[in-house]
């Protein structure tokens, strides 16, 4: 009889990680605070929707096997590198907030928004319906689901519960019939991972293999891969509505002046657009 696999694992300490929380601020306490502020988000879609391809900047402490990228107590430097993110001209930020893998947290995630004007990307993995109520109570606009982690009936329930708060719910997939299954959902927003979850490298074809399947309706992200202009071209050519850039903002010597860079990449008259 076969263990526990890797993605079971990281399910398995997220919940109990969600359970530790939930043991201090009751599930009812959380999700009354969050309905109190559901009429205070900022519009994720009309974000991803502006003419070229839009930039999602986001903030990450640290990746799994990887030296982190700011030490884990040092609060102002996510700040500064929202604020330079939005001085860049990113049309959103993403701010991680994983806590066993990737360092973060959702005080992270709170101070990055109030030091910007621009919609906020949670980066975590949302599987309970504690988390979506949490992270709106820290300021999320846009809140991600990890298809492959989820069942129907509840994907479907965290994708309703997500809007039902006034933020926008992204299905994050990785195989066609991933995509099949958010858009059964309800999806309005996919964003295609090129990484996996667990091990592997990046297949930036990913993208171009599963976005012809989508309606023309859906707004689409490219999430991974993306380091130069080219890649930002490479994956509007295909279709991309966004792309995430991540780890190449996070080792950048100038942050700030790189997103300027591929915000005027997605923004050039022959960058293609919808």
């Amino acid at each position: 009889m076969s263990g526990p696999t890797p993605v079971d694992r990281i399910v398995a300490e997220v919940l109990a990680d969600v359970a530790a929380r939930e043991s201090v601020i009751p599930f009812k306490e959380i999700k009354a605070r969050s309905r109190e502020i559901s009429d205070n988000t900022r519009d994720g879609v009309a974000a991803l929707l502006r003419s070229g391809c839009s930039v999602i900047a986001e903030i990450k402490r640290a990746m799994p096997g990887r030296d982190p990228f700011l030490p884990d107590d040092e609060l102002d430097a996510v700040v500064r590198l929202a604020t330079e993110f939005e001085d860049g001209g990113a049309h959103l930020i993403a701010c991680q907030t994983e806590r066993l893998r990737f360092h973060g947290s959702l005080t992270d995630m709170q101070a990055a928004r109030e030091a910007v004007s621009v919609p906020m990307f949670c980066r975590d993995l949302i599987i309970d319906p504690y988390q979506i109520h949490e992270a709106r109570c820290y300021g999320a606009d846009l809140i991600p689901l990890q298809v492959e982690l989820l069942d129907q009936a509840r994907l479907e329930s965290l994708l309703d519960r997500i809007e039902s708060l006034g933020m926008t719910a992204v299905a994050e997939v990785r195989t066609p019939a991933e995509a099949d299954r958010a858009m059964a959902a309800g999806a309005r927003v996919v964003a295609v991972n090129a990484r996996p979850l667990t091990g592997g490298g990046v297949d930036k074809q990913l993208f171009s293999e599963i976005v012809p399947g989508l309606p023309e309706s859906t707004v689409r992200i490219a999430m991974s891969g993306v380091h130069t202009p080219r890649d930002l071209l490479s994956y509007a050519g295909a279709g991309a509505d966004a792309v995430v850039v991540g780890e190449e903002l996070m080792s950048a010597e100038d942050p700030a002046r790189l997103t300027r860079t591929l915000v005027a990449a997605g923004q050039h008259p022959a960058c293609p657009s919808r």
